[in-house]
């Protein structure tokens, strides 16, 4: 979800309850700068900063900065109702012909099981990948079956197979870049979006 869009809601929940209209530009979950020109008859207020604030009353509008304590206070179920922000996790495999994880990526993929259980619905897309030992056809079929051993890993775990999308990109997207035949464990990798 946008931060725009968290301001829209937030707008829009505030229209419907009162005669007055609020406006407050949040952070971005980046930390990237983000801002919002709110406009009238009578001109304009740019809101380029975390918690910079309009609101309009009686025909009057005045610019002031808000809080996270007063957004938390004022929009606490407005927020509640807002999906988990995305994630991404990423598990490594063993040696180049291997479909085991790493001991480090049996822990990463517990993180993801978490993750899963918090969220009230959602969506997981797995994408696995090879280094470059081998054919591109062979690593085309290895990067899918990579990413189907982590998606059963899922199923085994409670997850909904229609929930999963799965795909292979082979060796055409490596975390480091190498040879052709040459083995790099970075490279043998599923990336796991849950969204």
């Amino acid at each position: 979800m946008t931060n725009k869009f968290a301001i829209y809601v937030l707008a829009a929940l505030l229209l419907s309850a009162c005669a007055s209209e609020r406006v407050i530009l949040l952070p971005s979950a980046d930390g990237r700068p983000s801002g919002l020109v709110v406009r009238d008859k009578s001109g304009e207020i740019v809101l380029d900063k975390p918690y910079a604030a309009s609101e309009r009353r009686s025909g009057s509008v005045k610019s002031y900065q808000s809080s996270a304590e007063e957004v938390r206070e004022r929009f606490a179920d407005a927020l509640a109702a807002l999906p988990l922000p995305a994630t991404s996790y990423t598990v490594y495999f063993m040696e180049s012909s291997s479909d085991t994880l790493t001991a480090d990526s049996l822990l990463e993929f517990e993180k993801v099981k978490a993750d899963l259980a918090a969220r009230k619905a959602g969506e997981i897309r797995v994408i696995g990948h090879t280094d470059r030992v081998g054919s591109e056809n062979s690593n085309d079929a290895f990067s899918l079956r990579r990413a189907g051993t982590v998606r059963d890993l899922l199923i085994h775990a409670g997850i909904k197979p229609d929930l999963i999308e799965v795909a292979g990109r082979g060796e055409r997207e490596p975390l480091v870049p190498t040879e052709d035949e040459v083995a790099e464990g970075r490279n043998r990798r599923v990336e796991i979006s849950v969204r």
